[in-house]
């Protein structure tokens, strides 16, 4: 396939369409760093934006309807402005439904899209597809709503329109990235701190494993989770998670709800303290928090599979200093931080293994803390 660019965006348009587009906007994919499930629990977490992004040449229209043209199945969906689609089209056009409802004077709209984030691994493509759309319609239409009214546009799209019980990391990364940092984000109060993350200026390389298991937000397990912490909020009389000790998370009497609050609780303190450390640079020190963390969701949060646990497993074998599962969970994609220069060895140790049980080969990507969504 061609490599994803703002020429050939435009010209799928054209070809989809049959008329130039008015312009390209683009947003980015995630990686988090630390900070798995706690967004949703009003708690800390540690996105860092992609340079891979997903691009959407755009048109208005007049006369209500909604065309979108998507590269990667080779489909245009076509309907009307207020109207949810099934399948890949379900997220812009929740999008074009969330900001209506937000009062924007929608007349119909022509879209092409165009990606290279992985989609199903777990680093956030379908936040990098509502954000694109999002930021281009409302630029659009002389941009009424700020970013962080699009934020929570863009939650609402996936949470209510699309059935993805998602809790707002991944747009506001998508929306408020910086470049060589990473995003500190309270999903308390919605407040965020650039951190510092120069990797090649570290010495390191984050490696991103795509085991290429598949997985949806919206089949189930991620709103059971999400479900689970609630209850275990309720019995411990707080109103999240985030308010609770880890001393109080013990005192949950139901195992399964004690075991998740005991994930979220010390999630929370583990992506502090990661926050701390590369404030001061201190990137080797990282590592066995990386570690705990996928431990942690593996055993008290279950949402690793193992695929992950051998990816996870492998690269630390390989020479990386610490690994975990990144994302929703449930197949996906790991990372794994490692000395510059040693990446080839961290690769080859994943992929032996993956090849020595018979299972696809995993993709692997380096991961660059990029910028947000803009018009290109």
């Amino acid at each position: 396939m061609d490599a994803v660019s703002k020429e050939s965006v435009l010209q799928q348009f054209i070809d989809a369409c049959g008329y130039p587009a008015t312009g390209v906007w683009a947003a980015p994919g995630r990686v988090n760093l630390i900070g798995e499930h706690t967004d949703y629990n009003g708690g800390l977490c540690l996105p860092v934006a992609l340079e891979q992004r997903t691009l959407v040449a755009v048109a208005l229209r007049s006369d209500g309807v909604v065309r979108v043209h998507s590269r990667q199945s080779d489909e245009t969906y076509t309907g009307s402005i207020g109207d949810i689609a099934a399948g890949w089209a379900a997220y812009p056009t929740a999008v074009l439904w969330s900001l209506a409802l937000e009062g924007l004077p929608l007349g119909g709209i022509d879209l092409a899209v165009d990606s290279s984030v992985p989609v199903g691994a777990g680093l956030s493509s379908s936040a990098a597809l509502t954000c694109s759309v999002a930021l281009a319609v409302n630029e659009l239409h002389d941009s009424p709503f700020n970013r962080d009214q699009l934020v929570q546009a863009c939650i609402r799209a996936e949470n209510e329109g699309v059935g993805a019980p998602t809790g707002g990391m991944d747009q506001t990364i998508a929306l408020f990235a910086q470049p060589s940092t990473a995003l500190l984000l309270d999903c308390q109060d919605g407040s965020t701190e650039p951190i510092p993350f120069d990797l090649h200026g570290a010495g390191f390389e984050l490696i991103v494993v795509d085991t290429r298991v598949k997985h949806s937000l919206a089949d189930g397990q991620y709103g059971l989770r999400r479900a689970q912490c609630l209850d275990a909020a309720t019995a411990l009389g707080v109103d999240s998670l985030r308010e609770a000790t880890a001393n109080q998370a013990e005192t949950v009497r139901d195992p399964i709800l004690r075991a998740r609050a005991r994930h979220v609780v010390t999630e929370i303190e583990r992506t502090r303290r990661v926050a701390e450390l590369l404030r001061s640079n201190r990137f080797s020190d990282i590592g066995e928090l990386l570690d705990n963390s996928h431990a942690s969701l593996r055993d008290d949060f279950e949402v690793s599979c193992e695929e992950l646990d051998v990816a996870v497993a492998a690269a630390r074998r390989g020479g990386a200093i610490g690994a975990r599962m990144t994302g929703g969970g449930f197949g996906g994609s790991a990372i794994a931080l490692v000395p510059e220069g040693s990446g080839a060895e961290v690769i080859g140790s994943v992929s032996r293994e993956f090849a020595a049980r018979g299972w696809r080969a995993p993709h692997f990507l380096s991961a660059t803390a990029g910028g947000s969504a803009t018009r290109l």
